[in-house]
């Protein structure tokens, strides 16, 4: 792609759509989607029935990434505000608006379909009372939501004091950790949550500032180590879940509320981020590997929005051809994957094709030339 400035870290891109791509092939494949005695339809990981499984939830348990990436991207694009002189409302309103426009227009066609099935004749249930599980991806929304209102404050503060500020945010992860885990204060484990993702999103901004895909090998293998000792030391010795996802039969879990174990694993995450940056960078060259990565950032939200429908749309028409639902993780089960690849994959494409015009214009409407054009 001749146009793209030589100054981007085609890296970044690359780690959001990686992001997005984990996401969702986790769900599609990789839940064990089955409907419990009420006809719910419910959704959990085999991760349990996996021996060693926890193991990968290190490096596919992949939201940490889309907070870096989202830290990352939002300095670069603060940076460009100060430089144009532009108001910090005008960053947060175009920042806000490529989140809340294709969301808007997925709850209003969900909610539409939600009334017309609520007028027909017969009983109704409303989504989040057949399949709550579907609306669990949607959180990402509105915390990063919140990490774009704060942007103006969290960058100055990174600015002025980037190594103080993300130390800071580990004591009072540690602090909040203490009076939530040891202590039994609930409302600290909900202040803790909060803390950990301003912490992935704080460290996206010193990926951005300190460049450590560019670093020495030393370096690189110095974050990454330091990030794999707190995962350790936090999931063996502190009693923390090993597993970085909800598993069948755990009383915790690491990512809701949002706990320590996610702050470690960001920094482990980054770590392996820098650690193959050259050999991605000049990967990323080759068009033929850089095109689709563009393509995939044009239509993120969209993917992220619409993913879970492709999903809904695909399980209806399974069971609509007589097929059950498992609700274990057997070697049918197992046996089974290839099909919801594909399947969904094809409703999804549909999908885009006709949501993604809306993302398009949103970002064509926020964007300012750059001067001289």
């Amino acid at each position: 792609m001749r146009a793209t400035p030589e100054t981007r870290d085609r890296v970044v891109d690359a780690a959001r759509v990686l992001s997005i791509v984990v996401v969702t092939l986790w769900h599609w494949t990789l839940s064990v989607t089955y409907r419990n005695a009420d006809g719910v339809l419910v959704m959990s990981n085999p991760i349990d029935a996996v021996p060693g499984g926890w193991l990968a939830t290190w490096v596919l348990q992949i939201m940490p990434v889309f907070f870096l990436v989202g830290g990352y991207a939002n300095l670069a694009g603060w940076q460009r505000t100060q430089a144009n002189m532009d108001p910090a409302g005008r960053f947060v309103t175009d920042r806000l608006r490529r989140l809340s426009v294709p969301t808007a227009v997925w709850a209003g066609v969900w909610l539409a379909g939600e009334l017309i099935a609520a007028a027909l004749p017969g009983p109704h249930r409303w989504m989040w009372q057949w399949f709550p599980g579907y609306l669990t991806p949607l959180w990402f929304l509105g915390v990063y939501g919140l990490l774009i209102v704060a942007v103006p404050v969290t960058a100055a503060l990174h600015a002025r004091h980037a190594v103080g500020t993300l130390a800071a945010l580990v004591v009072l992860i540690a602090v909040g950790s203490v009076l939530g885990r040891g202590v039994g204060l609930e409302w600290a484990d909900w202040v803790t949550l909060a803390l950990v993702w301003l912490f992935c999103h704080q460290l996206g901004y010193a990926w951005r500032t300190w460049n450590p895909g560019r670093r020495p090998l030393v370096q690189r293998l110095a974050v990454t180590g330091a990030g794999l000792l707190a995962l350790i030391v936090l999931t063996v010795f502190a009693g923390y879940p090993r597993s970085m996802v909800g598993t069948v039969g755990d009383t915790e879990s690491n990512i809701f509320p949002t706990n320590a174990a996610i702050a470690a694993l960001a920094v482990f995450q980054l770590g392996l981020l820098a650690l193959i940056t050259p050999a991605a960078a000049r990967l990323l060259r080759h068009p033929r590997v850089w095109k689709p990565v563009v393509a995939l950032n044009l239509v993120a939200i969209t993917v992220f929005l619409w993913h879970m429908t492709a999903y809904v749309v695909t399980v209806w028409i399974y069971e609509g051809l007589g097929h059950t639902l498992l609700a274990e993780p057997t070697a049918q089960w197992w046996e089974q994957r290839w099909f919801w690849l594909p399947a969904p994959l094809a409703v999804l494409v549909a999908l885009v094709a006709v949501f993604a015009p809306v993302e398009f214009k949103v970002r064509r409407r926020g964007r300012r030339p750059a001067a001289g054009e």
